[in-house]
């Protein structure tokens, strides 16, 4: 009988939960990320990333070990932005990774049972992210946004439609996404939706993230 990995059995669980939120302080709207990513929870999401890109190395590790309890008594997958020590030291599912960042390949060497995610804003890049051994790939940004900075225009469905038949391992999309993109997205081919504002800096989190989860089931069961 096949004994699945650890990494399988998550990433069983990440294609599984269609909405992927990403919980920053600096779009938090004011409030502690920890009340934020627990609204989020309460509100159904079931793959959270702690994305904090200014905090020392000892703060980002207590605030990942915080993260790690609320993430693992709702059951759901918890990933870490850019550091893949930090994701090992507090017990997280994953960590994702960007263009500058620690390798895909040597973090999986590192790290097999982990999830390795890598950013990607090409064709080109998302190709090569696969190769290197990224469990997923995210494709963004697709629409302006303010809370990732690259020398690039908004990829547009047109891009994700480019991109997306051309990968074989699963991939999330980013980027100004909001409710009302969910039915053109998930036609163009996205089964996860990762977003930041659109959750975090939602006057009650927990509802918005109810009603971006109840729109990508309602897109995935038409599609």
């Amino acid at each position: 009988m096949l004994v699945k990995s650890g990494h399988d059995e998550r990433m069983e669980r990440f294609a599984a939960a269609g909405l992927y939120a990403v919980v920053t302080g600096s779009w938090c709207a004011g409030r502690d990320p920890l009340d934020v990513a627990r609204a989020v929870l309460d509100g159904g999401a079931t793959l959270v990333q702690m994305r904090e890109k200014d905090l020392d190395g000892k703060r980002l590790f207590r605030l990942a070990e915080e993260m790690r309890r609320l993430t693992e008594r709702a059951g759901a997958l918890l990933v870490v932005n850019d550091r893949l020590d930090v994701a090992l030291a507090a017990g997280a599912d994953g960590a994702h990774l960007g263009q500058d960042d620690l390798p895909p390949e040597q973090a999986r060497a590192l790290a097999p049972d982990l999830i390795v995610g890598v950013s990607t804003h090409s064709r080109e890049e998302a190709l090569a992210a696969e190769q290197a051994g990224a469990s997923y790939v995210n494709i963004g940004p697709l629409f302006a946004t303010g809370t990732k900075t690259v020398a690039m225009p908004p990829l547009g469905l047109a891009g994700l439609r480019a991109i997306a038949p051309a990968l074989t391992v699963p991939f999330t999309v980013m980027g100004g996404i909001k409710r009302e993109h969910v039915p053109e997205l998930v036609a163009a081919g996205a089964r996860t939706i990762a977003v930041v504002t659109a959750v975090t800096a939602a006057p009650d989190p927990a509802r918005a993230t109810a009603e971006l989860l109840a729109a990508i089931r309602e897109a995935r069961a038409t599609r």
